[in-house]
């Protein structure tokens, strides 16, 4: 795969991201768990991709990975409905981290940085579209793929290129997953943080309002 030679390759080594194909949950056991609000809540390397008020009473954040069908699916099914009851109402506060389980997550978190460049609104379109299209670009061509939504997004195919290559980029996506490997003890995706409590895997959006109206309600 092309994406994988040279620059991804390299990179992945050199920062143990390769290892993530392999990544136990056994390696975290014993670690501690309790992480206080402030250690989920700081960005790392790269700036945060957030919609909703920095102010809100509430902030989601949640570690995914581009090549996770849980994800995926609740992409789909669930942010939407998050999205209109929550976020586009103001009264929350939604951040997306990268945490690439592979080297193909880590390929398509970089385009979405790529052809955001700092626009969270844009970020999180293109978000959903490689999480839509996953099947195509993860199972099939990754490459002509990821190539085509760059293209469509406006980049050359010298831009695509050049950001797959990101020595840096991938750097800072990588060091952010160890932050949240080690610090934050993710360990699978997705993962959510609402006002720091942890919530893992799939969750439905009964599940979420359980959580997020009483802290809507509280002072």
């Amino acid at each position: 795969m092309i994406i994988t030679r040279r620059a991804v390759t390299a990179a992945l080594t050199l920062t143990g991201l390769a290892a993530l194909a392999d990544l136990s949950p056994l390696r975290l056991i014993g670690q501690a768990l309790a992480q206080s609000a402030a250690d989920v809540a700081k960005p790392v390397s790269l700036p945060d991709m957030a919609l909703g008020p920095a102010d809100a009473k509430v902030t989601i954040i949640e570690f995914a990975s581009m090549t996770c069908p849980h994800c995926a699916a609740f992409n789909a099914e669930v942010f939407p409905k998050i999205k209109s009851e929550y976020i586009d109402t103001g009264k929350i506060r939604y951040i997306f981290r990268e945490f690439p389980l592979d080297i193909k997550a880590a390929a398509g978190s970089m385009l979405s940085r790529c052809i955001a460049k700092g626009d969270a609104s844009k970020y999180f379109a293109v978000t959903d579209l490689l999480f839509r299209q996953q099947n195509d670009w993860v199972v099939k061509n990754t490459t002509e793929t990821l190539t085509r939504i760059g293209k469509q997004a406006g980049l050359s195919q010298q831009e695509v290129e050049d950001c797959l290559k990101n020595q840096s980029l991938l750097d800072k996506i990588a060091a952010d997953q160890k932050y949240a490997s080690e610090v934050l003890k993710v360990d699978s995706t997705p993962t959510f943080f609402i006002n720091g409590e942890k919530v893992k895997g799939e969750t439905s959006i009964e599940e979420f309002e359980k959580k997020i109206n009483p802290l809507l309600k509280g002072s």
